[in-house]
């Protein structure tokens, strides 16, 4: 909003402005010397001060209708009152109580607003009735009006000059109407305030709701990233260390298997590598994501790899084996492949491993296990967890720790229908 605009709905501008129409436009002295119903010379002067007082009234209650609407709608209301007890008519300074009733109905509720329209129609009745009743005056009022003789006889009752120019404002349905018109304007523009409110608030929630959305999505793939990487990085220097410390107590008496080692190493590294570019594909980080996802298909490779490194393992499957969903096929692969690396890393020397995969009608059970003595994998461990989150993603069952007969074990199952699918 501009500078210009703002001052222009300033309240103490609007407020200056109608009393300076009223001015321009009515020229108050004159009309209120004009219907005083005393002599010029009694009593002018002292009606002229109580009209613009009652004026500054409402000229005030614009100003400060925002801080205190119904006060306010109080003040203007009483001094229009004090214009109409002296006999004057009606003129804009006193549409300063449409402008309250229309602030009143912006501002409250419509039981309340609705209460104060209720009670400014009753006061137009009651002076709708009075305005229609002949005022009591002296014989010499109608003299100052122009082409007007003064009636002969005594005195007597009669309506004076302001009469005719009342009789537009003191009529029930004239201000009634105008009431009502204030009021409605003013609650209308309430239900649309409050209708786009509920919509900015709805807009709002939408807003949040979308941000939790996303940082929802982010952490979901910062999870999923931080597994495949903790699979592939851990699976991959763990070969490569225990290559390297076999290549260096065989480097002396047996050089042919330090070269193998070195090449097994680099093998390693290689894969390792791959692998990791192939999960940063996903992310959109490198552009080779047209690898294959490892898979069931590539687990005699991984396998043949652990043998190379110098822990046993074999593969026992029972049951019909089946294709499996493409995620559920890669977690099968990720979790052999981080049972097996923590084998390498806590069974000890001479340990060896069992991979056993069991195909039933709806699910398949995967269980890696060791005989080793070394220390135990810790239950709590990264490994153990992204396992653990790889099969609750999929509805399956999981459960870790030392086997029946000693060593390790990882159990895990797999339904092949309904969450996998």
């Amino acid at each position: 909003m501009t500078p210009l605009r703002a001052w222009s709905r300033s309240p103490m501008l609007q407020a200056a402005v109608l009393l300076a129409i009223c001015v321009l436009v009515n020229d108050p002295n004159a009309i209120v010397g004009n219907t005083a119903g005393t002599p010029v010379a009694a009593g002018q002067d002292g009606q002229l001060a109580l009209w613009w007082t009652a004026a500054a009234l409402a000229a005030v209650g614009v100003a400060l209708r925002r801080r205190r609407p119904l006060p306010m709608l109080a003040a203007c209301v009483l001094s229009a009152g004090v214009h109409v007890a002296q006999a004057a008519p009606l003129m804009i300074i006193d549409l300063s109580v449409l402008v309250l009733l229309y602030t009143v109905a912006t501002r409250y509720a419509w039981v309340i607003s609705l209460s104060a329209l209720t009670c400014l129609m009753l006061l137009a009745a009651g002076w709708s009735l009075y305005g229609e009743r002949p005022i009591p005056g002296p014989s010499d009022v109608l003299s100052t009006g122009p082409g007007l003789s003064t009636p002969s006889g005594p005195k007597e009752v009669m309506k004076v000059h302001r009469q005719a120019s009342a009789d537009t404002w003191s009529g029930l349905s004239v201000l009634g109407s105008a009431l009502v018109a204030s009021w409605a304007i003013g609650s209308g523009a309430r239900s649309r305030r409050a209708y786009l409110d509920e919509l900015h608030a709805h807009a709002q929630d939408l807003e949040r709701e979308r941000d939790q959305q996303a940082a929802l999505a982010v952490a979901a793939e910062r999870a999923r990233i931080s597994r495949e990487l903790h699979d592939v990085v851990a699976h991959g220097l763990s070969l490569m260390v225990i290559q390297a410390q076999g290549g260096a107590a065989a480097l002396d008496n047996h050089p042919a298997d330090t070269r193998t080692a070195l090449e097994t190493i680099v093998a390693t590294g290689r894969d390792s590598l791959a692998d990791m570019r192939r999960v940063l594909a996903a992310v959109g980080e490198v552009d080779d994501a047209w690898h294959p996802q490892p898979g069931l298909t590539h687990l005699p490779a991984l396998l043949a790899q652990v043998n190379k490194a110098g822990t046993p393992v074999r593969l026992r499957v029972e049951g019909s084996p089946v294709t499996l969903p493409a995620t559920m096929d890669l977690s099968v692969y990720r979790i052999v492949q981080e049972a097996l690396t923590n084998t390498m890393k806590h069974a000890g020397t001479g340990a060896a491993a069992s991979v056993v995969l069991t195909y039933h009608d709806a699910e398949i059970g995967i269980e890696i296990s060791d005989n080793g003595h070394g220390k135990a994998a810790n239950v709590s461990g990264n490994g153990l967890r992204g396992m653990r989150e790889r099969v609750k993603l999929l509805g399956g069952t999981f459960a870790a720790g030392p086997g029946p007969q000693g060593g390790f074990a990882v159990r895990a199952a797999l339904p092949i229908q309904g969450d996998a699918a």
